[in-house]
This record gives structure tokens, sequence and C-alpha cells, in this order.
């Protein structure tokens, strides 16, 4: 079995490319991504499915079709992908990490999975979540905590946290992850990769059970925002599963990695009047910001001036969304094999009222008023992704929010969600490294629906600032 780690580095647009052109066949990556996992894997617990028989069954399938002279199925066509946990796909774990929904395995596949399938990518496995997808850290009681390939004693972050973990140790070029308030982007900023919220029904989702949940979505986690770029082409499109899902908008996204941002007008917030973020997490931010100017924008301070987001995301959306859970399943929570902190976000929805959560929902309302407003003056506003770098895998948050109520110990560390609420598109990219080797990321929104615009200043951003050369310790592992 080949062990060509370069393959595993290889981004997935110059892989595609390499296939395409013969020089390299889906085997071939199969074997060494294999081999990778299996020798890297156990020190970072981010796959929790995993079946390399399968794996190298269809790669050797892919390979055939192009040996009997096939044109590949797409660019896809052989390469790695991983599904999180939570997505269905037929035959493999759907559990959100949560024991008392141990056995349950999904009956068909998401759109989302069945696109990536039929486009011929190598399905490598599921990857790790927070336990049910409520917080953005990386353990739950079923499958344990994910760590960071970058420091193995620190949270990948979540929900999203065994994407984030694979992709930045090369387990695969590509990973799909879910976001309801920041579980890919927070994932990838603090494994140093790429992560996309995109807009409102870009991507069908139907992993909720109900049909018109407005702020949970499914994104790319990749190494570039290329990669990022090349999957979005697959996995965007209408759906009738999902009647949120936009209408086909024929755009090519890997085109805007080609456009220049020259102009552009930008909007810098340290951050978005909510939370304190690290000294040294917004020096780097900040140092990072100087790549607009170089690629000819402008950059101002300004904020569109939310009042209390964290506020409107609990009583609008998280604590409601949570509550239901309690007639999903048997939690058990006597057993201690569920966290406290997810019991007591379900049992917050009860004491909420219609009222309430009307009112919350009328705030979240103005908030897209404020921030389309505020946008009519910029292209982009940019902040830090996270208030903190990775902090040790144990704890439940960063220890300046230890002792405070749950929301806070949940949204007081995070820049993410008030995305969540408007809808707009937004991207992690990675800006630097802090003094002790941890990821510190930028987080790149546009307006509403602005997918391409994102995409095309996340990659003016990459030219100027790369990052894919850096490696964490992990890739040093021998067999």
């Amino acid at each position: 079995m080949s062990d060509n780690d370069e393959l595993c580095w290889m981004s997935a647009v110059e892989l595609s490319a390499r296939i395409a052109a013969r020089e390299v066949s889906p085997l071939d990556v199969a074997e060494a991504v294999v081999r990778r996992i299996e020798r890297v894997d156990p020190l970072l617990n981010a796959f929790v499915y995993h079946d390399p028989d399968r794996v190298l069954r269809d790669a050797k399938a892919l390979t055939e079709h192009m040996a009997d002279g096939g044109d590949p199925i797409s660019p896809l066509h052989g390469i790695p992908y991983s599904l999180k946990e939570v997505c269905g796909a037929a035959g493999t774990p759907t559990t959100s990490g949560v024991v008392a929904q141990r056995g349950v395995v999904a009956q068909r596949d998401e759109p989302v999975a069945a696109r990536l399938k039929s486009a011929g990518g190598l399905f490598l496995g599921k990857t790790n979540v927070a336990e049910a997808g409520y917080k953005a850290t990386s353990s739950n009681h079923l499958y344990g905590t994910t760590v960071n390939p970058w420091h193995l004693g620190m949270t990948a972050g979540g929900s999203s946290s065994g994407a984030g973990a694979a992709v930045a140790a090369g387990l695969g070029q590509l990973a799909q992850g879910t976001d309801g308030g920041g579980s890919i982007r927070i994932p990838a900023a603090l494994n140093g990769v790429v992560g996309l919220k995109p807009s409102l029904g870009r991507i069908p989702q139907t992993r909720t059970a109900g049909r018109f949940v407005n702020f949970v979505f499914h994104g790319p986690i990749t190494r570039t925002v290329g990669d990022a770029a090349l999957m979005l082409n697959t996995m965007a499109g209408f759906d009738a599963a999902d009647p949120l899902s936009l209408p086909d908008s024929n755009i090519d996204y890997l085109s805007a990695l080609d456009v220049d941002i020259a102009g552009a007008r930008i909007a810098w917030s340290p951050d978005l009047g909510c939370t304190d973020v690290d000294s040294e997490v917004l020096a780097l931010c900040e140092q990072a910001l100087g790549a607009f100017v170089d690629a000819g924008c402008s950059v101002v301070e300004a904020d569109p001036g939310w009042q209390d987001p964290d506020r409107v995301a609990w009583e609008a959306l998280w604590a409601p969304f949570y509550s239901a859970m309690l007639d999903v399943t048997d939690w058990d929570h006597e057993t201690g094999h569920v966290d406290e902190q997810l019991i007591e976000l379900m049992h917050a929805g009860d004491r909420l009222t219609a009222r309430q959560i009307q009112r919350a929902d009328a705030a979240r309302g103005h908030m897209v008023d404020q921030y389309t407003d505020f946008m009519r003056d910029f292209d982009y506003l940019v902040t830090p992704v996270t208030a903190v770098p990775a902090f040790p895998a144990d704890q439940f948050c960063p220890d300046l929010l230890a002792g405070t109520p749950l929301r806070q110990q949940l949204m007081g560390w995070l820049l993410t969600y008030p995305f969540n609420l408007t809808t707009a598109p937004a991207i992690s990219v990675p800006a630097d490294f802090t003094a002790t080797g941890l990821p510190v990321a930028l987080q790149i929104a546009g307006r509403v629906r602005a997918d391409f615009e994102v995409l095309s200043a996340a990659a003016a951003f990459e030219r100027l600032r790369p990052w894919a050369q850096h490696r964490p310790p992990l890739s040093a592992a021998q067999p």
C-alpha cells in the first residue's frame, strides 16, 4: 500500500487536475489517505466511522472507470471527503454523539451526501461532533473528545470538531460540516483551515426535523479557499426536500478565485460590540488586515451596532430549538451520559413564553435591517472568528467565562453566530499563529447571498498571506 503523504497534503484542486491527467489514480490517493488515517487519527479521534476496505474498494472502482477509457465523473472524481456524523448517509451512524441515540443509523442520503457521492468523491467516513451540536468545543459522551492537531491538549472546537481536525492533519482534503452558530467556522479557525458558512438555502439541508429552520447551514471545511469553492460547486443548488433552498445559480465558484477586489470597502470590527477579544488574537488579526490594504481595499473600523445579539440567538433560536429535543429521545441524564449544560439549555426553552420568542424574532429582524443598511456602505465586514485561541480540551469554555451564566459560556467567546441570525455568508480564513503555535483566524462576511464575493475576498487574502504550507506537528508522525 502506498504511503505517499504528499498526496494527503495536495490541494483538492491540484489533485483533481492530476487525476484528470492520469498522473495519479484514485487508488493511489486512497492508499495514502487510509494509511495516514490509520497512523494519525488515534492521536486525534477525528473519525468516528471509517471503513478502509470500503474506501479502497470505492477507489478501485473509480480507478477502473478511468482505466477503461472513461472521463472523470466530475472534478471531485477520486477526491477524499468526509461527512460530519450528523449528516445523513445511508447505513452510517447519525447519533450526534449522544449516548441515548447509540445505534441510530441513517436510512437514506441527505441531498448534500448524495451529491458528493454521485460526483465521484471518495467517501472516507464520518467525523466527530460536539455533543448534540450545541457547543463550540469538541467532546461528547458517545465518541469522546477530538483534540487539536496543533496541540493535542487543546480543543478542536465545535461542533464540526472532527472535520476541522481531520482537514488540518491531512486526513482528507474536503470535509462537510454544519453550522448553527459557528460550528463550521469555529473548528476551522481553531485548527488553522478554511470554513465557509454559505447563505441560507445555498446548500439544501434536511438534517433538522423542521423544514423551515433558517439558521442551520451545510458548508465546506478545507485547507484552501479554492478547495472550498470546488466543494461548493457540487454541494450548492436547489432540492425540493428543502423548501428554503435557492434555485440553481449556475455559478462556477472556482472563478471567484481570480477576481480582483481592489477598491473594495471593508469594515473592520475587532469585537462586534459583543465580546472582549484576547489582546494577542486582536493584534494578529489587525496585522493580517494589512493584506486587504495591499490588495487595494479601503479598511475602516465600524460595526452594524447590534445590541445583545447573544440574547436574540438564545431566545429566538437556540433555547426553543433545543427545548424541542426533549421530545425526541430519552436523554436519561441521571446516568451522567449527557452534558449537564445541554440539559440546562433544553430546559431553558421551557421557561420562555411565546411572547418572548416572538419579540426575540422581531429583534432578529431588526438585526437584519441594521446589517442591510450597514452593508450599503461596505462590501465586507471582517472580524476575528473567536475571542481566544484554542483552550484545554477538557474545559467547557475559556477561563475568562468560567462561572458565568450558560448563555455567556456558550457564546461569550464567539463572533460567528450573528451571521447565522442574519443568514449572510461568512468564511473563516487562517490569519496567523500565537506565540505558542495555535492558529488565529479572520472572519470575512458579505452581504446577504453574496457567497461568490465572500470567496473572492478570501481568495485575495490567501494570495497575499498563504497558509496551506503550514502543517501541524502531527505531519511528522511516523508509522
